[in-house]
């Protein structure tokens, strides 16, 4: 058997933790839920995760290497994000989720575009699922019309994530790992022009929640 592509690797590990991630994440912010039909939606999307988590694990292993080792390069950094931001309510969790998770998305999505087609489509399907972002969505903007207030709370909370998630991002695709740095290289994808992209989508997700750029 050929030795597997690194860069493939690469990308499979860092969906893949990101992935374990969420389904922890989802978990622990279910129980900030004000109800039991909120704590309820947020358990079936963590289970969800999982069942993503899986796929991308399945296929690591297929290539040879083990999900741990795959996952191991971007534990330190996306747990440093992670604990950077904790949130400490209900609402602060959900725009977490609408904002942090949608860049990292984003991101990930411009990757896989150098990708052969059944791995793409892999990452792809896993990336899809835009149920939480929609749930998010309408939790923050119910709470902004109920209190107009909260707004420019949540805003600053957005702008807050988004440079931390830009921040990782970019320590990924300029310097931690080469062989994702390669794998960019290879579609020719412009840097700087991929993260006008990011911030120019994270506006228009901004602006459709209720919130201030």
């Amino acid at each position: 058997m050929s030795a597997p592509d690194p860069a493939l690797v690469d990308l499979l590990g860092l969906v893949a933790y990101g992935e374990l991630l969420a389904f922890d994440r989802l978990a622990a912010d279910a129980r900030l839920a004000p109800d039991l039909r909120r704590r309820a939606a947020l358990s079936e999307m963590a289970a969800a995760e999982i069942a993503h988590y899986r796929w991308i694990a399945d296929r690591i292993t297929a290539l040879g290497v083990t999900p741990d080792e795959a996952m191991g390069p971007y534990v330190e950094a996306l747990r440093a994000y992670h604990d950077s931001t904790e949130p400490k309510d209900w609402l602060e969790a959900v725009t977490k989720a609408y904002v942090g998770d949608a860049i990292s998305d984003d991101f990930l999505r411009e990757i896989a575009g150098g990708l052969d087609g059944p791995d793409r489509r892999l990452i792809l399907d896993v990336l899809h699922d835009s149920r939480y972002a929609e749930f998010a969505a309408t939790e923050i903007r119910a709470a902004v019309e109920a209190d107009p207030r909260v707004a420019n709370r949540l805003s600053m909370w957005a702008r807050r994530l988004v440079g931390e998630a830009l921040s990782q991002a970019g320590r990924v695709a300029a310097a931690d790992r080469g062989a994702l740095t390669a794998l960019i290289s290879r579609e020719g994808v412009d840097v700087p022009a991929l993260f006008r992209r990011l911030t120019d989508a994270h506006t228009a997700r901004m602006t459709a929640a209720g919130l201030n750029n």
